[in-house]
């Protein structure tokens, strides 16, 4: 999917999700989110994880981290104290770990799943720009995604919808001409006009 030359770097997603992170008000802990049945906790327990996981899968230090599924539906994992502060750096970590050219090298695993380096980077990339605007949505942020970024998420987003056992849940209908991000956002199975419901919406 890529070569060492032309990796993508993970800075400006990180950087948008990082400052979404450390604007979340704490109050919003339970508000829904645009993942089916996940809360704003369930979601940064996720974002907690993952960043965990994929900074070990770029320096190939397999364990416990990138053996275990990060899915907090099947994890019921528990938000982890200090969040607010923390996730931003680790975070900063992630980034750095995948401008190591030898990341996107040799196979790694991530999920419990083993990958090649170059696609487990694209993933990584994936996870901070979708759970970044699902957390900016859910606590009523303004989101941006430099097109770069957008465009590598729309091609990967478009290659799981092809296949048979899709990673995302139906694809969401958007508008013909839609900007590339809308369009990854459907693909992924998210409606890009979701709003916050009832109270949350006000706050």
């Amino acid at each position: 999917m890529t070569s060492t030359s032309t990796v993508p770097d993970l800075e400006p997603a990180g950087a948008a999700l990082a400052a979404a992170v450390a604007a979340t008000d704490p109050g919003r802990l339970d508000a829904p989110t645009p993942c089916a049945d996940w809360s704003v906790r369930h979601l940064l327990a996720h974002i907690d994880d993952l960043v965990t996981a994929f900074t070990a899968a770029a320096a190939k230090d397999l364990g416990p981290s990138t053996d275990t599924d990060t899915d907090p539906a099947t994890r019921r994992s528990v938000l982890r104290p200090g969040w607010a502060e923390r996730l931003p750096r680790e975070i900063g970590t992630l980034v750095g770990a995948w401008r190591d050219p030898d990341a996107w090298t040799g196979m790694t695993r991530a999920g419990g799943v083993d990958l090649p380096g170059d696609v487990a980077g694209v993933v990584a990339l994936d996870e901070l720009v979708l759970h970044g605007w699902d957390l900016a949505r859910a606590t009523g942020q303004d989101y941006r995604i430099d097109e770069t970024s957008a465009g590598i998420v729309l091609g990967f987003t478009e290659q799981t919808a092809a296949d048979p056992s899709p990673l995302f849940g139906p694809a969401v209908p958007v508008p013909d001409g839609a900007a590339a991000f809308t369009r990854a956002l459907g693909l992924a199975g998210r409606d890009p006009e979701w709003q916050p419901p009832g109270e949350w919406a006000a706050r």
